[in-house]
């Protein structure tokens, strides 16, 4: 297993223990996983795009999925489809995305939390 494919499951583990303790709300857990499904199709058609030598899916589209909450399906991608894991630039920006979603995801927990 790799380490993106680990990462991935542990995420997903920790969003679904989190929805079935009550930290997370359904709502944004069930975005989460819209968001998650959505970045691995785009990957997956960017792929099969980069195959056939068709027009493909911007690189911009698939970092703004990953910062609205793809990530975890992009790592999920990005390791089953061997797909925009090499390139550097890509990855850089990436990794801001998936830190800057799972920041915004934490600071809303902490405000519902402390609404509650």
């Amino acid at each position: 297993m790799s380490p993106r494919t680990a990462l991935a499951l542990l995420v997903a583990g920790m969003l679904l223990g989190c929805t079935v303790a009550g930290w997370l709300p359904e709502w944004l857990a069930g975005w989460l996983l819209l968001v998650s499904l959505w970045t691995f199709g785009a990957y997956w058609r960017d792929k099969r795009a980069a195959i056939r030598a068709q027009p493909r899916v911007s690189e911009r589209r698939l970092q703004v999925l990953a910062l609205l909450g793809g990530w975890p399906g992009a790592l999920f991608a990005q390791s089953l489809l061997h797909h925009k894991n090499r390139k550097v630039s890509f990855q850089q920006v990436f990794w801001v995305c998936a830190a800057a979603n799972a920041a915004c995801t934490l600071a809303l927990l902490r405000a519902f939390s402390a609404a509650a």
